[in-house]
């Protein structure tokens, strides 16, 4: 609580000072509006994001259902809200992010929070990505897609939205499939995995052969199926209810470089929101929201020849998720104040099945974990003279439960962050924000159990503490913008989990990261726009694990970056080119299963014409030279196929892939 005491005075010398027009603050976050554009090779976000924003790196483990990090940063350091809902994942390994649960195409804007500055959403403690999607329209409008792409990807997708001054309402829905991919070997996804196996005699045969048999090893890669519904209903000039429902299905999903795939994974997402607008000159807003999301993900060695020579296991998951926030808006003498409440309850729950019946009497992975948070927030916004300025604070109390007799645990913790700009003219400006964010242990940290009965997870492990300083600069004028950001990290048991370790894997170690980021447009002309981003960061633990030597922190992509032309023509049409590349990654923890990646670059070309006011045609290529390169790697936190001593599977991306897309509007 001493921590909160100099915000808390600051807050009350800026609710005094001189006011002026108020201004927004994003120089903490990035703000995406083109991820449906951007996502017409298939519907993962994940890969949309990596390409739009430095900070964030995707992790390959399918064709689609990818996870993203920000600054080396993944799971629960980072949070993920659609809409202000809040969606977990089911998998112990990270099968089904929280960003595979949505539509791509219907995503109005994403904001990627760099650091510990929202104070609004549970969990924020290095990041958060929140989603946006579209609303309904009063005009009747519709939209059809169809894409096609190398190794049999089809997707259809209809979208139609209307209404009138009373009710407004969106239905889209989308259905796309693809064959395996296939790498610049000329390898698709089932032969990468028989490679690998067949390079360690160890893994071959038995129980541990993850091989594809004959009859799956030239299935599809996945199937998926989505729908979203939304209805604005206006009850007076000023108060708006707002009901929406995604669903989602996505079926025979494969892991190749895991000993699992996905049988299926389906999720539902219910939202329900009230907004009462204008209660006074002072009160301007109150929101009320309720959500809830089911998500059921059975994971499956049914399609491998372990299932053959042994027996056909699964690890079924299904996680619940719901919540309440209560939101008031105020402006007070030019200071836009927030202050509200958010209340949730996570339920995980897991148990392994051996050829269809309980392993040895119902064996759990996760016992009827439950995670109750409630929390009081607050934020200020101000402008004075040359400056803004942000302040925020939280405070939760979070408990968490399990159905074994396992140790429950209670945390209590305090966010707070303070961010200021300073104009120096129309083209200048300074940034700068100073922040502390914690977060809770999850169930599978505390609780996981692995199928031979052994406590994987750690039950009396630390919250996390990430304390942040950010710095950045930024000029624009009309022929070109530019954002310089530098950030250091200082993380107190920061959770990390340790190779070889086959009980209580988890451990709170105090580690520290630091990075740069940079992201400029330049217009040389009307018609030709160069973009580029990179970014660079290195996470280094106070002290080697016990046992190890390697003082390299997992998950610190290295210098990467992106760099593309665009050249606009009639009818609002483009073409573009863009080289993406990677410095070779050999800052790694070798003690805990990270191997050094080479270097990589490729090429990416992309048309798309405008025929008329009503469609669109787009067609491209990504990895034009179709190179074979990797982009994550190996980290132990991920349960990939290994000989067991010192080899980890990685997986190469995709070779050359020629999309085209069709777009209709009416």
């Amino acid at each position: 609580m001493k921590k909160i005491i100099p915000l808390s005075l600051i807050t009350l010398s800026l609710l005094n000072a001189s006011d002026a027009e108020l201004a927004p603050i994003n120089v903490e976050a990035t703000i995406v509006t083109e991820v449906a554009q951007n996502a017409q090779t298939s519907a993962d976000l994940a890969e949309a994001l990596s390409l739009s924003v430095p900070s964030v790196d995707m992790n390959r483990r399918s064709g689609i259902a990818n996870d993203v990090y920000i600054r080396g940063q993944k799971r629960d350091n980072i949070s993920v809200e659609v809409d202000g809902t809040k969606t977990c994942g089911a998998c112990i390994n990270r099968m089904d992010p929280p960003v595979s649960h949505i539509l791509a195409s219907q995503i109005d804007e994403v904001e990627v929070t760099e650091g510990p500055y929202d104070v609004e959403t549970f969990g924020t403690m290095s990041g958060g990505i929140k989603i946006k999607t579209k609303q309904p329209t009063q005009k009747t409008i519709g939209e059809i897609n169809l894409g096609f792409g190398s190794w049999g990807y089809k997707k259809f997708g209809a979208t139609v939205s209307g209404g009138n001054d009373i009710v407004r309402v969106l239905v889209s829905g989308s259905v796309e499939k693809s064959g395996q991919y296939v790498d610049g070997n000329g390898d698709d996804m089932a032969t990468q995995t028989e490679k690998y196996i067949l390079a360690h005699p160890s893994l071959v045969g038995g129980k541990m052969d993850a091989r594809y048999t004959d009859g799956y090893k030239d299935m599809d890669a996945y199937t998926k199926k989505s729908i979203a519904t939304k209805a604005f209903v206006t009850v007076t000039q000023d108060q708006e209810l707002r009901l929406s429902y995604t669903g989602n299905q996505s079926d025979n999903v494969l892991y190749p470089s895991g000993k699992m795939d996905a049988l299926y994974d389906n999720s539902d997402i219910y939202n329900v929101e009230y907004n009462i607008n204008n209660l006074s000159d002072i009160y301007k807003n109150i929101s009320l929201q309720y959500y809830k999301s089911n998500v059921d993900h059975p994971m499956s060695t049914d399609y491998r020849k372990s299932a053959v020579n042994s027996s056909v296991m699964i690890n079924h998951l299904t996680t619940q998720m719901q919540g309440y926030k209560f939101k008031n808006t105020f402006n007070i003498n030019y200071n836009k104040i927030i202050v509200g409440f958010d209340a949730s309850r996570r339920n995980w729950d897991g148990h392994y099945l051996k050829d269809g019946k309980p392993l040895m009497g119902g064996r759990d992975s996760i016992d009827d974990s439950t995670t109750k948070n409630r929390a009081i927030f607050a934020k200020l916004e101000k402008t004075i003279g040359s400056f803004d300025f942000s302040a925020g604070a939280r405070h939760d109390y979070t408990t968490i439960t399990n159905g074994s007799n396992l140790q429950s645990k209670r945390y209590t913790g305090t966010d707070a962050n303070l961010l200021t700009t300073y104009h120096i003219d129309e083209q200048n400006k300074v940034f700068l924000g100073v922040g502390q964010a914690k977060r809770v242990p999850d169930a599978r940290e505390l609780y996981f159990v692995a199928s031979t009965g052994s406590l994987v997870g750690t039950p009396d492990l630390d919250q996390v503490t990430n304390r942040e300083i950010d710095l950045g600069y930024e000029i624009a004028d009309d022929n070109f913008q530019v954002k310089l950001k530098t950030f250091y990290s200082d993380l107190q048991n920061y959770i990390y989990i340790k190779k070889g370790v086959s009980a209580n894997a988890f451990e709170n170690i105090d580690a520290s990261v630091y990075g740069a980021e940079l992201s400029a447009s330049f217009y040389p002309t009307d018609e030709i726009t160069v973009d580029m981003g990179a970014s660079y960061k290195r996470g280094k633990k106070d002290h080697a694990l016990e046992g190890q030597t390697d003082t390299d922190l997992a998950d610190m992509a290295p210098l990467r970056g992106t760099l593309g032309v665009s050249y606009e023509y009639m009818n609002d049409s483009t073409l573009s080119a863009e080289v993406q590349a990677s410095d070779t990654w050999d800052n790694i923890d070798s003690d805990n299963g990270e191997k050094v990646i080479s270097s990589w670059a490729i090429v990416n070309l992309k048309a798309k014409h405008t025929i008329n006011k009503g469609i669109e045609l787009t067609v491209g290529v990504n990895n034009l030279f179709d190179k074979t390169y990797v982009i994550n790697n190996t980290y132990v936190d991920l349960i990939l196929l290994t000989d067991g001593i010192t080899d980890v599977m990685m997986m190469n991306e995709p070779g050359r892939y020629i999309y085209t897309n069709l777009k209709f509007r009416f």
